[in-house]
């Protein structure tokens, strides 16, 4: 059967289609329940009666155990009563195998950072709605909100096999996060109402987390995609130094508290570094170093900045399964470098890799359901809640040109652009018509939802009203080609918009068509597509006017705020130098002049102090600002495209139908993949 567009929503959408060639009305064969089918995940066992008594370990382990190379699993492990135990999915998995993945250079660490989550304090549970233990086994919330108490587990050990204690955490404390020469700007989430947050050794195996005010909300940021709670594996691979705890053993050596300036940077020299910061960013990452203890399930072994990543099992890691095996159950995952994403869509279709969400483009959903066959894999959709797969994101913070620094703060010219875009032409040819065209905010059913009528609002294509807009900021004047020209005289208003190559959504071919788009107003835009981390590191120097990406993660406002306000220093596409200011409390970057801004950034902090109820209100608010507002000018989303077209392989085990597709649940991290297994 060939897959029409009408076969394929046929497919998609669980509906009926007309055969090609006209005739009676088929009903598609159940498929769309397999595309996006039920929400399931394994359960994580928090009843210690329940858990196993005996132990197992991968046959690679045991020969290392029998040859005196590592201790008995049961030495490995934490305290029984410690142990995080998983049931599967589905079944109790077998040992072994190389899991074979796609990655596309060294700024893709993301791709394992998510897989390896596993390191986290606290996590999401398969829904992404209930908080469950990870890494502390539990946790406690004074009665006053104004301290959150961790309990670590007694036994767990770094991958090196050195116990992980609070002294850890301290360390991280003390000699990492309150350095500023290593951290200048302190994390809005580990600050309340600007006052900044402490840590405390209860005992060996206690943390508490203080603040001056009520923030019963802290125990989400420890469960979140945040600075402060997303796991040291992924906060080192991102270079922000979050994580909350960090290997003291081993980073000391870096640091000049232990030595001195002079040795610090004599031994960065020597390796190759410019000074002993840039070292210790390097060694802080486990993508980028093998030698650096982890509490994930696999550990580097050849970096990602070879063409070939490869991650192992940890033989120390702390979790087993409902029958006492120790977990992950696949050996290795190996990453090889495609030089493109339709390099690496091509390999999937051709049945090269075992699991694939990332970087698999929706676009190409017929020839992955034509070759699924004949490359021995099953296609699963999981669509996302967030509102922009691809969002222009402004640089409200932008001063490179005066001129366009004075349109980019004006609300008018973005609501220009905004009505400029023919989004649904976009989700037609990009989207395949199963995204939701319309503004950056959230699907409706989100509880921080504005309403639906939010979801249109500055989100459909007016190109009369955009047109009326811009003679009214000023640029009336046009020249022979029909662009507008600058209010300075100096010819042609011309903006630039880069886009990140080689991702998940092909955001240059969006970039493209809404040049052509925006020729009908008369705006002309140059394309720039940057390799991520340079696109990202503009941002952070305040340099780009436009930048194409996703605002996933802002569907849970309060968890992953960076893609909707400007308010994380670590990544602000919408405003870096105002995100600064934001999160230094004025001490760095500049004050915003816009005074929805401001109220929006008062709302935002007044938030994580308020009860559930009121941060429901003050999100809905805050949404309601950012889209009257438009910092950043919605496309399509609320669809599969960002990270939700799955290839898996037929023979791997434990795969649920259907995985939350979000930035909080660290997704796949959410499904588990320390309890996948080759059948």
């Amino acid at each position: 059967m060939k897959f029409t567009r009408a076969v394929l929503m046929g497919f998609v959408l669980g509906v009926g289609f007309a055969l090609p060639g006209g005739g009676a009305v088929a009903q598609a064969p159940k498929l769309g329940s397999t595309l996006i089918g039920k929400l399931e995940g394994p359960t994580i066992v928090l009843d210690a009666q329940a858990y196993p008594k005996a132990f197992k370990e991968a046959p690679q382990l045991a020969a290392d155990v029998k040859a005196g190379k590592l201790p008995a699993v049961e030495q490995r492990l934490p305290e029984p009563s410690q142990l995080f135990v998983v049931k599967p999915l589905h079944e109790i998995g077998k040992y072994g195998g190389n899991w074979r993945r796609a990655f596309t250079g060294p700024a893709d660490h993301e791709n394992g950072n998510r897989i390896n989550s596993m390191d986290k304090i606290l996590t999401f549970d398969y829904t992404g709605t209930k908080i469950v233990p990870a890494l502390a086994r539990d946790w406690k919330v004074s009665d006053d909100g104004r301290t959150t108490t961790i309990h670590l587990r007694k036994g767990a050990k770094w991958s090196d096999g050195k116990p992980l204690t609070a002294d850890d955490f301290l360390f991280w404390f003390e000699d990492i996060y309150s350095n500023k020469d290593i951290v200048p700007t302190p994390f809005f989430e580990f600050q309340i109402n600007g006052k900044p947050g402490s840590m405390r050794k209860v005992d060996d195996y206690t943390v508490a987390f203080e603040f001056a005010e009520p923030y019963a909300y802290f125990v989400y940021q420890l469960a979140g995609s945040t600075a402060i709670g997303a796991g040291l594996a992924t906060r080192g691979a991102f270079q922000n130094w979050g994580g909350a705890y960090a290997p003291a053993h081993y980073l000391r050596q870096f640091l000049p508290k232990y030595s001195s300036v002079e040795a610090a940077n004599a031994k960065a020299k020597q390796l190759g570094f410019d000074n002993w910061v840039s070292l210790l960013r390097n060694r802080y990452s486990w993508a980028l170093n093998p030698e650096l203890p982890v509490m994930t399930p696999w550990r580097t072994v050849s970096p990602i900045n070879t063409p070939t990543w490869i991650v192992e099992r940890n033989p120390y890691f702390w979790a087993v399964d409902t029958a006492g095996n120790q977990l992950p159950y696949i050996d290795r995952i190996t990453f090889t470098l495609a030089e493109n994403t339709e390099v690496a869509n091509l390999r999937a279709i051709a049945g090269e890799y075992d699991i694939q969400e990332r970087h698999m483009h929706l676009s190409k959903l017929p020839v992955f359901l034509e070759n699924a066959k004949k490359g021995n894999y099953t296609v699963r959709l999981d669509p996302g809640q967030n509102g922009a797969d691809a969002a222009i994101h402004v640089g409200n913070s932008y001063e490179g040109d005066p001129e366009i620094m004075k349109h980019l703060r004006n609300k008018d010219f973005r609501h220009a652009l905004a009505l400029g875009v023919d989004r649904d032409q976009l989700n037609e040819a990009l989207w395949l018509g199963v995204g939701v065209s319309g503004s950056v905010a959230p699907s409706p059913d989100s509880i921080y939802s504005p309403g639906p009528e939010w979801v249109r609002k500055w989100g459909v294509h007016d190109p009369k009203q955009a047109n009326a807009l811009l003679d009214k900021v000023g640029l009336a004047k046009k020249d022979g080609e029909g662009f507008r020209l600058r209010t300075d005289g100096k010819g042609r208003l011309r903006l630039e918009m880069v886009t990140v190559g080689g991702s998940f959504v092909p955001y240059t071919q969006i970039g493209e068509m809404v040049k052509q788009q925006w020729r009908s107003i008369g705006i002309d835009v140059d394309i720039k597509e940057l390799e991520r981390n340079l696109a990202f590191t503009r941002d952070l120097n305040n340099e780009n006017q436009l930048i194409t990406w996703a605002n996933d993660g802002s569907e849970m406002l309060y968890l992953f705020p960076r893609h909707a306000l400007p308010v994380d220093a670590a990544e602000s596409h919408m405003g870096a130098a105002f995100a600064k200011w934001y999160a230094s409390n004025g001490a760095a970057g500049t004050k915003p002049d816009d005074p929805e801004m401001l109220r929006a950034f008062d709302i935002f902090r007044k938030a994580f102090g308020a009860k559930e109820t009121e941060q429901v209100e003050y999100a809905k608010e805050l949404w309601r600002i950012i889209v009257e507002q438009t910092w950043s000018i919605g496309t399509v989303g609320q669809s599969p495209a960002f990270m939700g077209v799955r290839i898996v392989k037929n023979n791997v085990g434990n795969i649920p139908s259907r995985q939350v597709n979000a930035q909080h649940a660290r997704t796949p991290h959410s499904s588990m993949p320390i309890t996948f297994y080759f059948k």
